[in-house]
């Protein structure tokens, strides 16, 4: 019996979250998901800017995250679901993002991976940053990108 051929794994990222929080503890779960909602996770059309992690019931939720869902009456139009998502993790994982939650830490998602047979995301607990933090983080980055800008290997053109 021959294996199947698995699509390329794709990463949906969510580049915000590391600008604007301090990443502490990250962990890996899945996510519960319908078929059109698995459709538009494998193609990409799923944006995790402003989303985050709560906790009801002893169980994780994922709000706020919109997946572009094709219309099912065959018009072109899009719709965009921002229905919750439970997601699935462990109990000791579940206790340490509740304790980190009343340390008053956010749980955000930080990146969504469709490789293989299921769906992962990567939630991290975080801690929001200031407007000044934010700054030094801009010029951090910005002098970095001007150091490896004038330290680049000069090629001859021989």
């Amino acid at each position: 019996m021959t294996k199947k051929a698995t699509q390329p794994a794709k990463l949906i990222d969510n580049r915000r979250a590391r600008f604007d929080y301090e990443l502490q503890e990250q962990f890996q779960v899945g996510v519960v998901l319908n078929g059109p909602e698995v459709r538009a996770a494998r193609d990409g059309r799923v944006h995790l800017v402003g989303a985050y992690v709560t906790v009801k019931n002893n169980e994780l939720w994922l709000t706020n995250s919109s997946f572009s869902l094709p219309s099912t009456t065959g018009s072109t139009e899009k719709t965009v679901d921002t229905n919750p998502r439970k997601l699935l993790a462990k109990k000791s994982e579940i206790a340490r993002i509740i304790a980190a939650r009343e340390q008053g830490l956010t749980v955000v998602p930080l990146n969504m991976t469709t490789g293989g047979r299921y769906i992962k995301l990567h939630i991290a607990t975080a801690k929001g940053k200031k407007l000044y933090d934010k700054r030094e983080t801009i010029k951090k980055r910005d002098t970095e990108r001007e150091l490896r800008r004038n330290f680049k290997p000069q090629s001859t053109g021989k």
